[in-house]
């Protein structure tokens, strides 16, 4: 309870600032390739240090890193604030700022995902994962209308100010009232150097059978989610209008998709083969993210809008839990590491495609071929055994093991 209440706490903060600058560079630029920069400069540096940052969350107190991180994004936060105040408020600022925020979530990112399973029960990671899918989802639903109720009467600044103050009541909870049992007592060997020990962890990625079509299968997924995450605003103002109620509803309708999301993974589980849910969530979001391309109508904009928030925990809870379950508590964080190196890579990757080209032919084209690849995508973990394999329960598994070994 403690630990993600900080974490959400300092979320709010941080989707206040994310808000403020995305609508700001969409709505003064209206340029595909602004975005573009912008969205390079908020994942290349998560990208640049995820494979360090998980050899640190598994040499490392993690929660003196998740600490640490927050208070490096926050001082540079307050350097921009004066900055900012000085009169200097160029655009070229608020790309600066987006990548320390980005170099901060990179250290952060692996930290968090492998602390979890140290605190939270197996047969409970499903649950406490979906519940904090929703307590995020919540976060994104009150963000948006906060940072727009804030931009309508008060400058950038505010909210800048308003993320420090956040950040540092989390660092707070989090130093003085969680205790995290260590986890050094778990590491494999002596530690050796950052590149040594970042080599173990790749030989353990290429020598684990669910690791490696894992990645492969999430590597496609964030390529071709990027024009549904990043791109849609763009349309939104391109398309129907350039209100900022317009932009805050979308963002507020999939996070009410996200909540209820969550809310259903947390209760339900989904189904007994993780699986079995990742494929019909990622089929769903495609679908969705074909219907943003070809709907004529907002209302039914919002309506598709909605049901891919509800898809996106069902793919992110079960994708999360598979890592925290399979993989040996020893290699947590690089593993995380590398999945966070994935995500933040595919991401502007998707984007160089996808921003330059948002300027050449219609948004709606890139959504409907970008979703229509993302729903056959659906159809991988059904033909790979290895995927099918790592979604059964753990008392499945062990006990197939156990036949097997003993055949």
């Amino acid at each position: 309870m403690l630990f993600l209440s900080g974490q959400i706490i300092s979320l709010f903060g941080s989707m206040l600032v994310q808000y403020a600058i995305m609508w700001h560079i969409t709505l003064v630029t209206k340029s595909g390739v602004m975005m573009m920069i912008s969205i390079l400069c908020g994942f290349l540096p998560t990208f640049i240090l995820s494979p360090f940052a998980g050899v640190w969350a598994d040499r490392y107190n993690r929660k003196l890193l998740i600490a640490l991180a927050d208070a490096g994004i926050a001082a540079a936060t307050l350097v921009l604030v004066l900055l900012f105040a000085a009169g200097y408020d160029a655009l070229w600022l608020l790309f600066a700022i987006s990548a320390v925020r980005a170099a901060g979530a990179g250290i952060q990112t692996p930290a968090v995902g492998a602390l979890l399973p140290q605190i939270v029960p197996a047969e409970k990671l499903t649950a406490v994962n979906g519940t904090y899918g929703s307590l995020n989802a919540f976060m994104m639903l009150v963000a948006p209308i906060v940072s727009a109720a804030l931009l309508s009467f008060a400058s950038i600044e505010i909210i800048f100010l308003i993320d420090i103050v956040t950040a540092a009541v989390a660092i707070a909870i989090l130093l003085a009232w969680v205790r995290v049992p260590d986890h050094r007592g778990e590491s494999a060997g002596e530690p050796g150097g950052y590149f040594t020990e970042m080599k173990q962890g790749l030989l353990y990625i290429r020598n684990h059978t669910f690791l490696k079509p894992y990645f492969a299968f999430f590597a496609l997924a964030f390529l071709l989610m990027s024009p549904a995450a990043f791109l849609t605003p763009l349309q939104v103002a391109r398309s129907f209008g350039e209100d900022y109620w317009r932009l805050t509803a979308i963002e507020v309708v999939f996070s009410v998709g996200m909540m209820a999301g969550g809310a259903l993974i947390a209760s339900w589980g989904g189904f007994r083969n993780r699986t079995h849910t990742l494929m019909l969530a990622c089929a769903l979001f495609g679908l969705c993210t074909v219907g943003f391309g070809v709907v004529p109508s907002f209302w039914v904009y919002l309506a598709f809008m909605g049901l891919a928030g509800i898809a996106a925990p069902l793919i992110n809870t079960p994708a999360q839990v598979m890592l925290q379950e399979k993989v040996d508590g020893a290699y947590m964080g690089r593993v995380f590491g590398v999945f966070s190196m994935i995500s933040t890579s595919m991401m502007p990757i998707g984007m160089l495609i996808f921003g330059p080209a948002a300027d050449v032919v219609p948004i709606e084209w890139l959504l409907v071929g970008s979703g229509a690849l993302f729903a056959l995508l659906a159809l991988w973990p059904a033909g790979n055994r290895a995927l099918r394999e790592a979604g059964k329960p753990l008392e499945s598994a062990g006990r197939e093991a156990a036949e097997e070994a003993a055949e």
